[in-house]
């Protein structure tokens, strides 16, 4: 059970090459696969199911293939069954139960007589235990309807499965449930994830990098390690090119003042010795030349050591950090910015107290479907209680849904910043864009053209530096769909930030680096 990928070239229609001769093996076992946004890691699973074609090259893969997509449909009518694609042998079941026994349908069961039990138990595995077979898939949640797809794809008993970001939308216990099942998986699996919890969980690692694939043995912390210690060389290199580039300078200078210095010596000498003008000047073209040469040995070593400088910081860059400042949102300890009381939702809060003081950071966990995103809406003032009393301070409240809708997708980065901050002069709108890593003509591209990182960037740049800037930060699942270099970013800005925030999300390493302060986790309407 494997998949060999031989010489592979794929494009898109626009001829924007994603793969350019790509050739790797992933072996059976559990394999990462992580990658910027943008990277191609979607397209690589795509063309490995064979819902795309490559341009050159071929795919073999061992038996047969199962492919849970990131983009899974969250609305519409079909059932469970049919999501599950048992939807006709049920039927054909049900058929022959109430005494019909039409040829067909004992063709389309096959030998297939325990469809009904081996679906059942596969959906509590996953903790879809009270979900019936014929429910509509638009009353699911969205960790519901991935934990579906995963079972749709592992009730097909693939020797190969492929998984696209799989625990986005999962809550801890849905995790847990999911890592069990991978556990228990002995083909070839292939994940694209940014869940370093899961991905601690592989036998190797594979980065997706300049259209090239490279494999590490062993986890993802192993991974990390190694990578520290790349990056450490790396800005050696760069300390090392700097000090060379500063040296050849210096050697630069110092080569074409000795060359002025013996030229001025030599003019005065020939003046001196009175040697016949043709003899004299053949002497003064002779020194030039020879200046001329050493001049350009020195240009052209300082031109190679600029050059290494240049690449070294180039490779460093791929892993920029936000670095900002933002005293704007500083929030004093006793301020209270938020406070309900008995607030009723529905039938999904009953009699819900909750107090926000200071610059308190708060992690809002709780299972798939408690309330959670209710909750923040709440608080933002995008929804009101059917029961109950808020009181929120003068400050602005920033919320940031799953969505990321709050730019104008038609507007460049630089415009929809101008728009939320209106008196900040260019300048320093350019300057604070280029903390957010958006530097030169990346501030003028439009929003919708933005990968997903990219997005959440731009959001936060036009949140954290609006005016009045938020004291009151609302997140709900900001890691979703982001590479682990957005993540570290999404950490870095939230580390900057001097306000209280309310975060919603199941990534306990994220919750960790970003320094919670306190829990919350809704269970039942409390």
């Amino acid at each position: 059970m494997s998949i060999v990928c031989t010489h592979l070239s794929f494009s898109w229609p626009d001829d924007t090459a994603v793969f350019r001769d790509l050739t790797f093996t992933v072996p059976a076992g559990r394999t990462g696969l992580v990658a910027a946004n943008g990277a191609g890691k979607s397209t690589l699973l795509r063309l490995i199911a064979g819902e795309l074609t490559p341009a050159a090259g071929s795919i073999t893969t061992t038996g047969t293939v199962g492919y849970l997509r990131q983009d899974l449909p969250l609305t519409g009518e079909p059932t469970v069954a049919e999501i599950l694609g048992v939807a006709d042998r049920l039927a054909a079941l049900r058929a022959i139960e109430s005494g019909d026994t039409a040829e067909e349908h004992f063709t389309i069961i096959g030998n297939d007589w325990d469809v009904e039990e081996r679906s059942r138990a596969l959906l509590d595995r996953l903790g879809l235990g009270d979900v019936t077979l014929d429910r509509r898939l638009g009353t699911l949640s969205g960790g519901q309807t991935v934990s579906l797809g995963l079972a749709a794809q592992l009730l097909g008993r693939p020797d190969v499965l492929l998984l696209d970001e799989p625990t986005n939308n999962l809550d801890r216990a849905a995790r847990e449930r999911l890592h069990a099942v991978l556990e228990d998986f002995g083909g070839c699996l292939l994940i694209v994830s940014h869940d370093r919890e899961l991905l601690d969980r592989m036998d190797r690692i594979a980065v997706l990098d300049r259209g090239g694939l490279s494999f590490f043995g062993g986890n993802f912390s192993a991974y990390e390690e190694a990578a520290r210690t790349d990056r450490e060389a790396l800005e050696r290199t760069v300390r090392s090119a700097e000090a060379e580039v500063k040296r050849e300078k210096r050697e630069l200078q110092q080569a074409r003042e000795r060359s002025a210095r013996r030229a001025s010596t030599a003019k005065r000498n020939l003046a001196d010795a009175g040697l016949p003008k043709l003899f004299a000047g053949n002497m003064k073209r002779s020194a030039e030349v020879s200046a001329g040469r050493a001049g350009q040995t020195h240009a052209n070593r300082m031109a190679g050591a600029q050059s290494r400088l240049d690449e070294a910081e180039r490779q460093t860059r791929e892993d920029d950090r936000i670095v900002i400042d933002l005293p704007d949102t500083a929030v004093p300890a006793g301020r209270t910015l938020f406070e309900g009381d008995g607030l009723r939702v529905r039938d999904v809060f009953r009699d819900l107290d909750l107090t926000i003081r200071g610059p308190e950071r708060i992690a809002l966990t709780g299972v798939n479907g408690s309330g959670k995103t209710t909750l923040l809406r709440l608080i933002s003032g995008d929804l009101t209680p059917d029961a109950g009393h808020m009181r929120r301070t003068e400050g602005r409240i920033a919320y940031l849904s799953q969505r990321l809708d709050l730019l104008d997708d038609d507007l460049s980065v630089a415009e929809n910043l101008a728009r939320e901050a209106p008196t900040l002069p260019d300048r320093e709108r350019m300057n604070r864009l280029a903390r957010f890593l958006f530097r030169g003509d990346q501030a003028h591209l439009p929003v919708r053209v933005l990968s997903g990182g990219e997005r959440l960037r731009a959001t936060l740049a036009c949140v954290l530096c609006a005016e009045p800037a938020p004291q009151l930060l609302l997140l709900d699942e900001p890691t979703n769909n982001l590479d682990l270099v957005s993540v570290g970013q999404l950490e870095s800005a939230l580390g900057a930030y001097r306000g209280a925030f309310v975060v919603v999300s199941h990534d306990e390493r994220f919750l960790a680096e970003i320094g919670i302060d306190r829990r919350l986790t809704l269970d039942n309407g409390w």
